[in-house]
């Protein structure tokens, strides 16, 4: 068996050729056995790989999201860049949903730009947010209130600080970061979205995930800068914000992230096709 795979770069920057987050998109995965694309996914060793499958619930096409440890249910980069590749492939246009296990998301593009609209989001939890901040490192009283576990799909923290200043500054405390697992978030991981609004429509931020042991930080995440328009529409606020991230791990990265008056959530950013190739099983 001969498996044809792209590999993209998402929340890209124009210019910048090695910027975003990368993904690894196999065009057919409807062969596969669960077990097969997880290790797939392993082999690649990104921090997500997808695999386009038959499309459910109306869809134009279906997609699996894998880490290298476990499936995603929702996750936004995998979301942004495999729509790219199913348009390629004709199996949408410009307007196209994609089915996975939180439901259908809408993609739309303008040329190579990709924007989502999320699933509406909840708030799972209210947080102590000096908790939160040792959680992170940081002095009582730098993450304001609210702090909250927020999910679109994908449970995660968003954790507000004063400045970018305090978002350069905050490092996981991997055994803190157990107490913020398993709401709706697989692997026994927990993800820390730490933002500050620098400026009217300006936001700086950081994916700090940890499963109790080992830390790791994503360099552009979809899902969370969903969930964090989600944490912004409980509180009432409604607008358009640039999201920058990714500087820390040397792949710097842009988001676009919208929320209606309503509360609808939209996020997009550049997706940029590098390579690809075939695997043989």
């Amino acid at each position: 068996m001969r498996l044809r795979y792209r590999l993209l770069n998402v929340f890209a920057r124009p210019g910048q050729p090695f910027s975003g987050n990368p993904l690894c998109v196999f065009e057919d995965g409807t062969g596969l056995t669960e077990d097969e694309m997880q290790a797939l996914a392993r082999q690649f060793n990104l921090s997500e790989t997808t695999f386009l499958v038959a499309p459910s619930g109306g869809a134009d096409a279906g997609v699996r999201i894998f880490t290298t440890a476990y499936e995603m249910p929702f996750a936004g980069h995998p979301t942004l860049g495999t729509a790219h590749v199913a348009r390629a492939l004709g199996l949408g246009g410009d307007r196209l949903g994609l089915s996975m296990p939180a439901g259908v998301i809408p993609v739309e593009a303008d040329a190579d730009s990709w924007t989502l609209t999320a699933n509406p989001g909840r708030v799972e939890a209210d947080l102590d947010p000096d908790d939160l901040a040792a959680a992170l490192q940081l002095p009582p009283g730098t993450v304001l209130a609210p702090a909250q576990q927020v999910s679109v799909g994908t449970s995660q923290v968003m954790a507000r600080v004063a400045d970018a200043e305090a978002v350069a500054r905050a490092s996981a405390v991997p055994t803190r970061f157990t107490a913020y697992a398993g709401m709706g978030r697989s692997g026994g991981e927990a993800l820390v979205y730490v933002w500050a609004e620098v400026a009217p429509g300006q936001v700086v931020a950081r994916a700090l995930i940890s499963d109790g042991r080992l830390v790791e930080e994503d360099p552009a995440t979809g899902s969370a800068c969903s969930n964090l328009g989600a944490h912004l529409a409980a509180q009432g606020r409604s607008g358009a914000w640039t999201v920058s991230q990714g500087d820390q791990v040397h792949r710097p990265s842009t988001l676009r992230l919208s929320v209606s008056p309503e509360g609808v959530v939209r996020v997009g950013g550049l997706v940029r096709e590098v390579g690809g190739g075939e695997v043989a099983l």
